[in-house]
């Protein structure tokens, strides 16, 4: 925290990461309660991660040449006014779901700008410290602010869903306001011609890392299981649970607490060499606490299988984000970063997407779809990803 402008950077990142969570969470049980539909909510969190997905190397390009407090700040702006109009346009009940989806979509643009911008200055602003200090808190503000915000979907339950909204963009602008004029360290990346064509540079890069490509493969497969859990946890508490929108925000809640927690423990110990087994057990472990959801008959089962999830978020979480930082050369964070997140989380919006239909068939088949998904990324983990450091990328244009 002596680092200057790490506290800033640390605490802009937190409130960002907060904030967009909250309006995830926020805005499939805003979309169930107003709508009433598994298939819309599904739909909606397609919509706001896939635009954002495709234009991922793009936004790695401009965060290397011009950047990345700045264009993170971009993000946070644009999306707190997407937050503001769709809050506004519902209370007015102007709010058509084909618009919906066009703001959403809309606004996901941006969110490799801050995705990528604020994760990849980590390294920069850390000069100085050592082992896992840095990835712990990471790590642990992944899971923390999984933990802060997870609680605010109560607010759609008291006020409805439209001030859950209009919250989520308070933060975001809070984060805005931590994160300007933040200084920008030196870039060592090279620039060398159009922002298309280190767009392009950067993707080649990604892809040519035997790591960063291990780690797409993984991810996006087992974030296919967390696509689906995010309809499916809301309508099976709302639905065959009869309970409330609070009892969603009180799950993620706990779910983000057993995160927080793990990751501090995690963290206390190195993890050099043993980052895929990191992974893989937190994996089996997520795949075991899934399986119990189609099986819970009570809240309290669906609460224990939760907080199992939760547990499993910290070790992983330092497992990837060490890897990944590890074997990235730092001159190609930007582009990198905001290829490889992007194209770790496309599961996300798949997994949400498919979610409708498969709800519609049956909650189970859903959640047994998360449990399979879960179980092929624990074969691509120990296959994928190499055992050793690997060369970094191959240099590109030399």
């Amino acid at each position: 925290m002596r680092v200057p402008g790490f506290s800033r950077l640390y605490a802009g990142l937190l409130l960002g990461r907060m904030a967009g969570s909250m309006l995830f969470v926020a805005l499939i049980l805003f979309v169930l309660e107003r709508y009433h539909s598994p298939q819309l909510a599904g739909a909606t969190a397609f919509m706001a991660a896939l635009p954002g997905i495709i234009v991922s190397p793009l936004a790695g390009a401009l965060l290397d040449r011009y950047g990345r407090a700045r264009l993170v700040v971009l993000d946070y702006a644009v999306a707190a006014l997407a937050l503001g109009l769709i809050a506004s346009l519902s209370a007015l009940n102007l709010l058509a779901s084909p618009l919906l989806l066009a703001i959403v979509a809309v606004a996901s643009v941006t969110n490799p700008l801050s995705w990528a911008g604020a994760r990849s200055r980590f390294r920069s602003s850390r000069r100085g410290t050592c082992g896992n200090a840095p990835t712990v808190l990471t790590a642990a503000g992944t899971s923390s602010r999984r933990s802060l915000h997870r609680r605010w979907p109560t607010l759609v339950g008291l006020f409805g869903g439209e001030w859950a909204l209009a919250a989520s963009g308070a933060v975001y602008v809070a984060a805005a306001v931590v994160m300007v004029r933040l200084p920008e360290p030196r870039s060592a990346a090279a620039q060398v011609g159009s922002v298309l064509q280190n767009a392009w540079l950067g993707l080649v890069y990604t892809l040519r890392n035997s790591t960063l490509r291990g780690l797409a493969l993984t991810l996006s497969v087992y974030n296919v299981g967390n696509g689906l859990l995010a309809i499916a946890i809301p309508v099976l508490v709302l639905g065959r649970l009869h309970s409330g929108p609070s009892a969603v925000g009180l799950l993620w809640g706990a779910m983000g607490g057993a995160g927080l927690a793990s990751a501090l423990v995690a963290g206390r110990f190195s993890s050099q060499g043993r980052e895929r087994w990191l992974m893989a057990g937190p994996i089996l472990v997520a795949a075991v606490a899934t399986a119990l959801i189609p099986l819970a008959n009570n809240i309290w089962v669906v609460a224990a299988a939760i907080v199992l999830l939760g547990l499993a978020t910290g070790p992983f979480d330092i497992g990837l984000f060490t890897l990944r930082q590890r074997r990235t050369d730092p001159a190609w964070f930007g582009r990198a970063f905001a290829v490889s997140m992007s194209l770790n989380s496309v599961g996300n919006p798949i997994g949400s997407a498919l979610a409708g239909p498969l709800v519609a068939v049956s909650l189970n088949v859903a959640i047994w779809a998360a449990v399979a998904a879960t179980l092929a990324s624990l074969l691509i983990v120990l296959v994928a990803i190499p055992g050793r450091d690997a060369m970094r990328g191959s240099p590109i244009g030399s």
